[in-house]
């Protein structure tokens, strides 16, 4: 297990060293509950409103969500790193090193997504002081559906990342894909509001079940049981990992 551990050490050490990366994944999510959150809970203050939203206010409704925004675009952006490791040599080195290609794509989903779920704790922990509706005796069960998911979106940026070469392609389609899965995974309002084509593609969504169970666990509202909600989750991340794993092992020190 020695690759997994190195590379695992080697993401956390990478992220402790890039204040910025800290800063900007606290204040993007921050951004939109001050001009998002703040704007729309008004919008939906009146009776009845709640009824909407499995009788949380909408500010509440929002930070659950939040938190798993916050972990699944931290851990999805975390694969241009594997584009900067081509561009200074050190995804060949990882090729050509005696340990399995496994153990050194594990290690690195693994490590990114330690990071993010950092990330994520620290939002839930500040969630908490404008949406005191927010259980915290849930935060370790919720991190739990965050872990799985940031191990999800770190292997598809992983994907992605080994298949092309420039990181500004790489962020061009990063910021193509996000915005669909957010908006259509319950984040901002309840799924059985969405038209059935959108609903349908929220159902394959693994956010979709991250974010209903780490919402059930946080303030005791879910759509789905949280049980199934982890299952699905766990079989769509198993995907993308395995993904990741035979796109790795499929890399040559040409790509």
């Amino acid at each position: 297990m020695n690759g997994f551990i190195v590379m695992t050490y080697r993401q956390i050490k990478r992220f402790a060293s890039a204040k910025s990366r800290l800063v900007t994944s606290i204040v993007n999510p921050v951004i939109w509950i001050a001009f998002f959150g703040l704007g729309w809970s008004n919008v939906f203050n009146f009776p009845g409103a709640r009824t909407v939203f499995g009788g949380l206010d909408y500010l509440t409704y929002l930070a659950s969500g939040m938190v798993a925004m916050t972990i699944m675009m931290g851990s999805f952006i975390s694969g241009i790193s594997v584009i900067w490791d081509k561009q200074f040599g050190f995804l060949k080195e990882t090729l050509v090193a005696p340990t399995s290609r496994a153990e050194v794509i594990l290690g690195r989903a693994f490590g990114d997504s330690l990071v993010t779920v950092f990330q994520g704790f620290i939002i839930l922990a500040m969630m908490w002081f404008i949406a005191p509706q927010i259980r915290l005796a849930g935060a370790i069960p919720a991190l739990v559906y965050g872990m799985i998911l940031s191990m999800g979106f770190t292997s598809l940026g992983i994907t992605l990342s080994i298949k092309l070469s420039s990181s500004e392609g790489f962020q061009m389609i990063v910021n193509l894909m996000t915005m669909p899965l957010i908006f259509m995974s319950g984040v901002f309002y309840p799924i059985e509001n969405m038209p059935e084509w959108m609903r349908a593609i929220a159902y394959v969504n693994p956010m979709t079940y991250a974010v209903d169970g780490m919402r059930s666990w946080l303030t005791g509202v879910s759509r789905f049981d949280p049980t199934l909600d982890i299952g699905l989750l766990s079989v769509l991340t198993l995907a993308l990992l395995l993904l990741a794993t035979r796109t790795y092992n499929k890399a040559t020190i040409e790509d």
